[in-house]
């Protein structure tokens, strides 16, 4: 009798651990994504990842990021991106189910990946958490934490770190740094024929370093430089009213 209860013991309990463990990492993604509604994150799981493959040819190799604000970025880049990457990131809940089923059945026509269908909130979701493996298992994940964002931070807020942090080269990483390591400006000053090409280079950031002579490159461009007029950026959070003049007590309250 008590090696039966014993044995329905562990049996909960290895049922149960694997779920605590589970709810335990949901609630760290949590907490992490409500602090970086109002903080700007250092670093994050692709940027170390990836200074940990250059550290591996070279041991001082360094990443080039700098942060910068979302109104110190060029409007040409804000819709360049958006033109390129994400057309209905305004619109969606964080997944473009539209986008995923044209992705899904390019890619079995081709028989081969030739079409992402993932939004700018799924790219976030996997530079700041996920490793760059691919599996069912990953993309679950990615889409709770996209989930997570879209519930926890405004559009812009998800807008402005995706841009602060996305991968534009070898160990090149944000609008600030790319446009400094490309052009030798800042992102507050991208043309936009330079936005229009980092926009185009971000599914193969570290290719398009290597080739930017590339003929694809050039053809993209100029597709991304007539659609950017149409992007429709996210709408910027009213700042609060000044507080008005302080009121006097009246003569009755005297």
């Amino acid at each position: 009798m008590k090696k039966g209860r014993a044995g329905r013991g562990w049996l909960k309990w290895l049922i149960l651990l694997p779920l605590l463990l589970v709810a335990a990492v949901q609630l760290y993604f949590f907490l992490q994504i409500w602090w970086w509604v109002g903080h700007n994150p250092d670093s994050t799981a692709f940027m170390r990842e990836q200074l940990s493959a250059l550290r591996e040819n070279n041991p001082k190799a360094q990443l080039q990021h700098i942060w910068v604000p979302y109104n110190r970025m060029s409007v040409n880049l804000k819709r360049a991106v958006i033109a390129s990457e994400d057309a209905n990131f305004n619109d969606h809940d964080g997944v473009d189910w539209n986008a995923l089923e044209k992705a899904y059945e390019k890619n079995n026509q081709k028989r081969k990946v030739v079409r992402g269908g993932s939004t700018i909130t799924q790219q976030l979701a996997k530079n700041l958490f996920l490793s760059g493996s691919r599996s069912y298992l990953r993309k679950g994940q990615e889409l709770i934490i996209t989930f997570m964002l879209e519930s926890l931070m405004t559009k812009e807020r998800i807008y402005e770190i995706y841009l602060n942090s996305v991968e534009l080269g070898s160990g090149v990483f944000g609008a600030e740094a790319a446009a400094r390591h490309y052009y030798g400006t800042s992102a507050a000053n991208l043309s936009a024929a330079q936005a229009a090409r980092l926009a185009v280079m971000l599914p193969n950031p570290r290719f398009f370093d290597r080739h930017q002579d590339s003929a694809y490159l050039a053809r993209r461009s100029a597709v991304i430089l007539r659609r950017m007029n149409s992007a429709d950026l996210p709408a910027t959070a009213p700042a609060p009213a000044p507080a008005g003049p302080a009121r006097r007590p009246s003569a009755a309250r005297q």
